[in-house]
């Protein structure tokens, strides 16, 4: 999944993983991978064996969490390359090893990958390896910036006013003419999370 920053590229992973008839009663996990430092991200991923390193303990990752379900992979460009290349290894045969550990557990886990660089600069600028990138791109779907679908504010404006309705105790019923007319005007450099 392509897309700036903001756009919604995780809204598009959850409903793909809430319209599968297989999947949905199953976990959906996401990860931001470069919201956390490799050296950490590698035992998130594939998780941890007990006395692997100096205070580790036996922790599932995200693929044994994810099991049965969608384990979505956010900034998959800034994962570090040899992460990535135990990642395709994964994909490839449908086991992981915790770090530390020797044994293998088989996973059953749908991964849905998204970038908000066009994989290609990726590839090119070498922070994506090109077996992995050919490996997850069996369907690619772009999520256009706010600023290329207005038509969707008011749609977005609703669902925000009576999610928050429902979260403040508030009974906003919607905003002005005026008020409506600017947010179709603006920008958006911070796409749907801004205007959220």
């Amino acid at each position: 999944v392509l897309g700036e920053t903001g756009t919604g590229k995780e809204m598009v992973v959850q409903s793909i993983h809430n319209a599968s008839l297989v999947r949905r009663k199953k976990p959906f996990i996401a990860q931001n991978c470069a919201a956390i430092p490799d050296a950490l991200l590698e035992g998130i991923v594939f998780g941890t064996s007990l006395g692997s390193f100096t205070g580790a303990k036996d922790k599932p990752g995200l693929f044994e969490l994810a099991n049965g379900g969608t384990l979505f992979l956010d900034e998959i460009n800034l994962m570090d390359l040899g992460l990535q290349a135990k990642l395709l290894r994964v994909l490839q045969d449908g086991v992981v090893r915790r770090v530390g550990g020797s044994e293998t557990i088989k996973v059953d886990v749908r991964v849905i990958a998204a970038t908000n660089e066009d994989p290609l600069k990726s590839l090119r600028n070498k922070t994506l390896r090109e077996d992995l990138y050919y490996r997850l791109n069996v369907i690619s779907l772009y999520v256009p910036p706010l600023r290329e679908r207005k038509e969707d504010i008011p749609l977005l404006v609703d669902y925000f006013i009576k999610k928050n309705n429902q979260e403040l105790k508030k009974n906003i019923l919607g905003v002005t003419e005026a008020c409506f007319e600017l947010l179709m005007l603006y920008d958006w450099p911070g796409n749907v999370r801004q205007l959220k």
